[in-house]
């Protein structure tokens, strides 16, 4: 596939104009026009900004791809994970989870998972189910997959929250403060400090990254790819260090490890 092939694909995928991708990257749609009918290549700075807008590498726009592969947004349906969910937690006796479940859903109802039409719900039921098959089946933890993202998404508060004590604080240490440029190292520093301090906190949110990892090729510009390894390498080998001293998290510390950081790697290797 050329070039322009290429550009036009993506376009379409991010169902965008000629006349929106010229204004996005600062040309004329003329320009983008003769970019997909392969009259003309864009310079090394189009490419760029292209790869940018369309969230992908620039060997992705000028390889010549002769096989194209079908991706697939999830492969769990999410209410099948609910029906997993609430029947293990039934079994074991998880009463905090089984209230988590139906709030987590009812909090999260109309939002999707970004730049996709994957309910939002799919996340939090993941890392519950990621950590049951881990064997993982404390009700705090538990409870707190489900609930992670509703205080800073959700505009629910931790006395909204119908499970006990225990579970509350891992939901309140998880919720991430709004950050800027300019305060962003700051607060991330005291966030993760904060949570490597609690080991439940700290399995939960390895957990949590490494389900947004999966999902960020599609999710995430490049830019914000490249600022996500990064936040990674820095503040996760902490993270899975606590998790790891406590005995019977080991087993799941050497998965979540072994995930963490072979997406990583792959990510490096593909941009």
């Amino acid at each position: 596939m050329s070039i322009g092939r290429n550009i036009k694909r993506y376009r379409e995928e991010h169902k965008l104009t000629q006349e929106q991708v010229a204004d996005k990257i600062g040309v004329t749609f003329q320009a983008v026009s003769s970019w997909e009918r392969d009259e003309y290549k864009p310079d090394t700075d189009k490419l760029l900004r292209l790869a940018e807008l369309f969230g992908v590498s620039v060997s992705a726009l000028v390889e010549d791809k002769t096989n194209i592969f079908k991706t697939k947004d999830t492969i769990y349906n999410w209410e099948h994970m609910k029906t997993y969910v609430k029947t293990s937690a039934k079994a074991l006796g998880l009463t905090n989870t089984l209230k988590a479940v139906d709030f987590a859903v009812d909090a999260h109802n109309g939002q999707k998972r970004k730049k996709s039409d994957v309910p939002y719900i799919y996340h939090p039921l993941n890392l519950a189910c990621h950590a049951l098959a881990m064997n993982i089946t404390e009700d705090d933890i538990i409870a707190a997959c489900l609930l992670h993202d509703v205080i800073e998404d959700c505009e629910k508060t931790a006395d909204d929250l119908p499970v006990n004590e225990d579970a509350k604080e891992l939901v309140v240490l998880l919720t991430h403060e709004k950050t800027t440029t300019e305060n962003r190292d700051k607060v991330l520093k005291a966030y993760y400090k904060a949570i490597a301090d609690n080991p439940k906190a700290a399995l939960i949110k390895c957990l949590d990254r490494c389900n947004n990892l999966t999902t960020m090729a599609w999710g995430l510009s490049r830019d914000r790819i490249f600022r996500m390894i990064k936040e990674t390498e820095e503040y996760f080998p902490v993270l899975i260090k606590v998790v790891k001293a406590v005995p019977e998290y080991n087993n799941a510390a050497w998965l979540l490890q072994y995930q963490i950081e072979s997406t990583l790697d792959i990510y490096k290797r593909l941009m």
